[in-house]
């Protein structure tokens, strides 16, 4: 699957994550890389779980509103690629490649609908923040307080590199 730039979401660590979550669920596919797959599904798995908790903390952080459907989200795409994981390691040799489509179609599949739809929808709410603040719709609070936490949090988001 190719990344394209319909997929970025504006957020560098996001987009850097969601990009390789892309390369190893090609890995799966490349018949070269084929004594890889074992430790690529587990690294999937271990990788699924990292993203989705960096992306979680940078909700939590925005005051997202969808923050927990979100993240209910996550969670069964945590649950069915640890199935699909089981399934793996538990099928004889003959059925491991049957596997290994459907351990990349979910992955891919999931991803691209996932941050078309539920990650862009995030990007949208941050957007309008920005919007809504560059015309003043945002009260100013020089002294910090929650405001002043998410007015920080906003500007790292969008002006910062990911390191």
């Amino acid at each position: 699957m190719l990344w394209t730039a319909k997929l970025e979401t504006g957020l560098p660590k996001i987009d850097e994550q969601h990009k390789e979550l892309f390369r190893q669920a090609d890995i799966l596919l490349d018949k070269s890389q084929a004594d890889r797959i074992p430790q690529t599904i587990k690294f999937l798995g271990n990788y699924v779980v990292k993203h989705f908790t960096d992306e979680q903390m940078i909700h939590i952080k925005a005051q997202y509103p969808k923050a927990l459907p979100h993240r209910g989200l996550h969670d069964k795409f945590v649950a069915r690629f640890k199935e699909l994981e089981k399934k793996f390691n538990d099928s004889g040799d003959n059925l491991k490649f049957g596997v290994v489509l459907e351990i990349n179609r979910a992955v891919v599949g999931w991803l691209k609908d996932h941050i078309m739809v539920h990650d862009m929808e995030f990007t949208a709410y941050c957007r309008e923040w920005k919007r809504a603040r560059a015309e003043n719709r945002v009260v100013r609070q020089t002294s910090g307080g929650a405001e002043g936490e998410r007015r920080g949090f906003f500007y790292r988001l969008f002006h910062w590199r990911s390191r």
